[in-house]
């Protein structure tokens, strides 16, 4: 191909994805809100529900749900239309690659997808959820200061007033000014003007969380950039053994080391010493091992004699 037919497959390369993208944004902006939001914020939220504080996401500035609701939708609809987007991408520049080049590159990019795919899952069902109760549990065992101070000693003269607890929502008819408590959500409610109002209930600690949607959306996204990275790593090796780099013997060798730096990336990642730093660290022992195992399989070529 000449210069300018390499432009013009460029170019018809670029539409396609553009428009492929495109297709996925508006498919992601119509299932934002129902789908793709509780999603996300499922993990906090049930965080936050089994240490009894308040799951709902604040915002600080007008635009910001929907500054996020546009973020996070850009975000899913390059996530939906990755494998097309991959496609045309591979149409472009297979066409300047030599046919062993072509063979390698089909033969690993499942393997990549599939370990981007296995380390979003860990992050998602295992690291988050265990490591967003952890910092909540332990911000809630910190009493408030003179606490007992505040106990008063004199009985009340009138019975206190006792109000009804439910497991979720009293079935329907509501009456006006009916008020009951949410067991399961911890919440305090109140039927009036036709709807129902509610108060979350907090602990009596000295901390108490309140999470920002646009900070709680950004933790996740990088999260899951960094886990779907780092469970590249058998690739990674395997692809620097194969170029002559490093030698298979001297990553053996160096392994006591490699824990150790993976270890010390582990925990910048996710400073949890007692449940999603052990999490993120034994799988990328595990994958370091595969990376090796990759690496040390004999390359088969085309040009290799067939055994008879």
């Amino acid at each position: 191909m000449t210069v300018g037919e390499h432009l013009e497959e460029l170019r018809t390369r670029l539409i396609r994805g553009i428009i492929g993208f495109v297709i996925g944004t508006a498919v992601c902006l119509a299932l934002a809100k129902h789908v793709i939001f509780p999603i996300f914020t499922w993990p906090l939220q049930a965080a936050l529900v089994k240490c009894g504080f308040n799951p709902q996401l604040v915002y600080t500035e007008p635009a910001q749900p929907f500054i996020v609701y546009m973020e996070i939708s850009f975000v899913c609809g390059a996530v939906l239309a990755g494998p097309w987007l991959l496609r045309q991408l591979w149409l472009f520049v297979a066409a300047g690659l030599y046919p062993k080049e072509r063979k390698m590159v089909t033969k690993y990019l499942p393997l990549s997808i599939a370990l981007l795919i296995a380390g979003e899952l860990v992050l998602y069902f295992l690291v988050l959820p265990v490591t967003l109760e952890f910092f909540f549990r332990f911000g809630s065992s910190v009493p408030m200061i003179g606490e007992a101070a505040h106990v008063d000693p004199h009985p009340p003269t009138t019975k206190p007033t006792t109000v009804p607890i439910f497991r979720g929502d009293p079935a329907p008819p509501l009456s006006e000014g009916q008020i009951w408590i949410d067991g399961d959500r911890n919440r305090f409610n109140a039927y009036f003007n036709g709807q129902i109002h509610t108060l979350f209930l907090g602990s009596d600690n000295l901390f108490a969380p309140l999470i920002t949607l646009p900070q709680y959306i950004s933790m996740v996204e990088g999260m899951l950039l960094a886990f779907g990275v780092s469970f590249q790593l058998p690739l990674v090796v395997m692809a620097l053994v194969r170029a002559g780099i490093l030698e298979i013997e001297f990553l053996r060798s160096m392994r006591k080391y490699v824990y150790f730096v993976i270890s010390i990336i582990a925990a910048f990642i996710i400073p949890d010493v007692a449940t999603g730093w052990l999490m993120l660290m034994i799988p990328l022992f595990g994958l370091y091992e595969l990376g090796l195992w990759l690496a040390s399989r004999p390359v088969h070529h085309d040009d290799d004699p067939v055994p008879s």
